[in-house]
């Protein structure tokens, strides 16, 4: 892990799938609100640009280049975070899989099974490490849903994004009354890498900025 700047008991905010998009704009408005951004993602050159842009707002964070799909990596995350600041105030989980559009018959297996990995066994894998960090703090985790399930060409992404949101709706009511506080948020349409994969012709000036779209997501937990 790479660290800008350490602040003695600032709260700490993980941001999985942190490099771009909606994850970075969400890791840039939560270190503007104060938190210790620890920001994951696999590109090491979008996250020290990430960095830049959070350094030079006064704010502060931790770099963890990691691929969220790799198991050890994420237990070793999540014992670094309870060793070095004793639990987590904030996840934000905006890593996904988009595969590419296509009808159900052709859908690709490699494809499918990264789509099952990243967006369902991942999800898993991680509320487990990182509940009883974010019950300690009385934190809260984030799930940003997609509902593409059952449109036609979108099989793999809206099948497994679907089973990712029900997982956390699941986990949502059952946190209930003993935490940590669940939230599951729809997004306005952004001009992301993702959304250009999946509709390159439409006019993108017609969509919300991410960082605009962070601070309203955020704004709505208060």
């Amino acid at each position: 892990m790479s660290e800008s700047k350490q602040i003695d008991g600032a709260r700490l905010a993980l941001v999985t799938g942190a490099s771009r998009g909606l994850g970075a704009a969400l890791a840039e408005r939560l270190a503007a609100r104060g938190y210790h951004v620890l920001a994951v993602a696999r590109t090491v050159g979008a996250l020290e640009e990430l960095d830049d842009r959070i350094r030079k707002a006064g704010g502060s964070a931790t770099l963890a280049p990691m691929d969220v799909s790799e198991a050890a990596a994420m237990q070793q995350m999540a014992e670094a975070i309870l060793g070095r600041w004793g639990g987590l105030d904030f996840w934000a989980h905006c890593a996904i899989h988009a595969a590419p559009l296509s009808p159900v018959p052709q859908i690709d297996g490699k494809d499918w099974a990264k789509s099952a990995l990243v967006n369902i066994e991942v999800t898993r894998g991680l509320i487990a490490l990182l509940e009883p960090l974010l019950r300690e703090r009385n934190g809260t985790a984030l799930f940003l849903d997609d509902p593409r399930a059952g449109e036609k060409f979108f099989g793999a992404y809206g099948t497994s994004k679907a089973a990712q949101i029900a997982l956390a709706r699941s986990w949502q009511n059952e946190a209930t009354k003993i935490g940590p506080k669940v939230v599951i948020a729809q997004p306005n349409p952004m001009p992301t890498a993702v959304r250009a994969r999946f509709f390159p012709g439409e006019d993108r000036a017609a969509l919300t900025a991410p960082i605009d779209e962070a601070e309203r997501l955020l704004a709505a937990l208060d």
